[in-house]
């Protein structure tokens, strides 16, 4: 174990395990309360998935949405959620997130000094159901100077490569042919980050001014518990590391260990489909969930994962091979998704969950999958007009894409019927043409179009023929951010006996936990909206402080 900030001690009030968003917000709560706080992280690197994700929340009702006159109730929030989380969702966790979410964010930003960027046109992922609204919701991290924040503090905190723009301008800027990149260097040359690393840089940075320890190489492996008095037993009083060291926790032991994708063991017997590829740290190996499993807590929703369709193109993370999420690649108008008989079987530029889903589906008579092995299918235009990834037009086709001279020549290198593919291209094509799309109804909603691109000279930014060769392929793969779904707990982040009674002390938040939305994802930043929050109310009770934040309240209740 290496301490980052302070001196190692013996015990603590409270003692965090893991370093992500769900993590700090409780570590930095309890810690502006007065406790005295440990933040232990098992990899040598801070933030965890939080640092590498695109660090938008999910807040509904939220006060920058009220300031800029946009109306949302919480209540409207609650009936959306409701449906996208298809029923399985718990009452509890569901009212917790989505009624505290604009206090937790009123907190951090005016306890922790956590800067945010109001989206107020991002839509949320499901139009179709009752109580989505097409934008208001989401907020983003501000770009964050990490040497200014943190100092020699800030090289231990993960990044995730890419150069230090906001996903508003991402998603302004669309294609990465469109990107300023000279600018980029420019702002990562003066120490500016963006997204999930500002957002862990900012809460990192008041969890060490509030007084919390940070140490890094200290993986934990079992919970301590109190053999004492009847009316204290089974309380749990610390962790054993992993080189058997102990740290006492006189208050509480807060878990957020991130989920247990990388456990190919455990996603295999839980998970409701293989993965394939993930994204995430691979240090996200399930190991707070076997710490609670131990002494009897109860899991609920651990077939879920953040899904998302995902490519794999030799991109690493601590040195494993990670797969690479596909946005633009199958949204942008020219590109189309077929499956392995070279037909097209979704919209492919519906939201990322709900899409990687369609990867799930299985032929049972022929007892294989349905549309996998799946592929992006562009032309030579798209690949002029915006690239793929970090490909461009007249340099050396890589290797994850497969390329022919005609269509039926492209079908024999990726192994599809070659008359399904033509004849698929060829009715896309005669649609989008007009800007129409009967099959699966791409480019109808306002989420389509908002990822498709503006200046498109056919009559929808999401739909545009493919008509000059040659053609191009990529793989496309079941993949996540991470798992969703472990140890239960109640509204405050309490963890759950298997009776459904709280465990004295110990606490849980983040992707170690069950989610909120259960297998929803209402839209960009569903992850780290409802996971903060439950940080926060789990530093909150901790603490014995109430839910409600004094600042936070008028507003609030004008929003119900």
């Amino acid at each position: 174990m290496k301490y980052l900030t302070g001196r190692p001690q013996a015990a603590y009030d409270v003692v965090v395990l893991g370093s992500g968003a769900g993590a700090l917000t409780a570590a930095a709560t309890a810690a502006r309360a007065g406790k005295s706080v440990v933040v232990l992280e098992k990899a040598s690197l801070l933030g965890g998935t939080s640092a590498v994700s695109g660090g938008m929340l999910w807040i509904a009702a939220n006060h920058h949405a009220r300031e800029a006159g946009f109306e949302d109730s919480t209540d409207t929030a609650l009936d959306y959620v409701r449906a996208v989380s298809r029923g399985r969702g718990r009452e509890e966790l569901l009212a917790a997130a989505v009624t505290h979410g604009d206090t937790m964010l009123s907190f951090v930003e005016r306890e922790l000094g956590v800067r945010f960027l109001y989206l107020d046109n991002f839509p949320d992922y499901r139009q179709d159901l009752p109580g989505s609204v097409d934008g208001g919701r989401t907020i983003e991290p501000q770009l964050a100077n990490i040497v200014e924040l943190l100092g020699d503090l800030g090289e231990h905190v993960r990044s995730d490569g890419r150069a230090p723009f906001t996903m508003q301008e991402y998603e302004d800027w669309g294609a990465f042919t469109r990107f300023p990149w000279d600018e980029l260097g420019a702002r990562a040359e003066s120490g500016l980050v963006a997204k999930g690393r500002a957002l862990v840089a900012m809460l990192l940075a008041a969890a060490v001014r509030e007084g919390a320890h940070v140490a890094v190489e200290a993986r934990g492996e079992r919970l301590l518990r109190d053999d004492g008095p009847a009316h204290d037993a089974g309380r749990v009083t610390g962790v054993v590391l992993a080189t058997g060291e102990e740290i006492a926790a006189r208050e509480a032991v807060v878990i957020g260990t991130g989920g247990f994708e990388w456990d190919r063991s455990l996603a295999d017997s839980m998970l409701a489909s293989r993965l394939y590829t993930m994204c995430s740290p691979p240090t996200n190996e399930g190991d707070g969930l076997r710490m609670a499993q131990r002494i009897g807590a109860q899991t609920r929703g651990t077939r879920e994962a953040w899904w998302a369709p995902m490519s794999i193109t030799g991109d690493t993370r601590d040195g494993k091979p990670i797969g690479t999420l596909l946005r633009f690649e199958r949204q942008g108008p020219g590109s189309i998704m077929v499956n392995r008989h070279g037909k097209r079987f979704a919209n492919e530029s519906q939201n990322y969950n709900d899409l990687a889903r369609c990867l799930q589906s299985w032929d049972s008579p022929n007892n294989t999958t349905l549309n996998t092995p799946a592929y992006v299918v562009f032309d030579e235009a798209y690949l002029e007009r915006y690239g793929i990834l970090s490909h461009r037009a007249g340099e050396p086709t890589p290797q994850y894409l497969a390329e022919g001279a005609t269509l039926a020549e492209l079908a024999g290198t990726i192994g599809v019927p070659a008359g399904n593919l033509v004849a698929t291209v060829e009715r896309f094509n005669a649609f989008a043409s007009k800007g129409e799309d009967p099959d699966f109804h791409r480019g109808e909603t306002a989420y389509d179009r908002y990822w498709g691109d503006g200046g498109n000279t056919w009559p929808n930014p999401s739909l545009a023929p493919l008509e000059r060769g040659p053609f191009y392929a990529m793989e496309v793969v079941n993949g996540a951010f991470g798992t969703n779904g472990g140890i239960a707990t109640d509204g405050s982040a309490r963890v759950l006996d298997v009776d459904g009674a709280p465990i004295p002390g110990l606490y849980a938040v983040g992707n170690a936990t069950e989610s909120a939305y259960a297998a929803g994802y209402p839209g960009a930043g569903a992850t780290l909206g409802p996971l903060m929050t439950m940080g926060y109310l789990a530093g909150r009770t901790i603490a014995g402080q109430p839910a409600a934040y004094e600042a936070a309240l008028a507003g609030a209740e004008a929003a119900r």
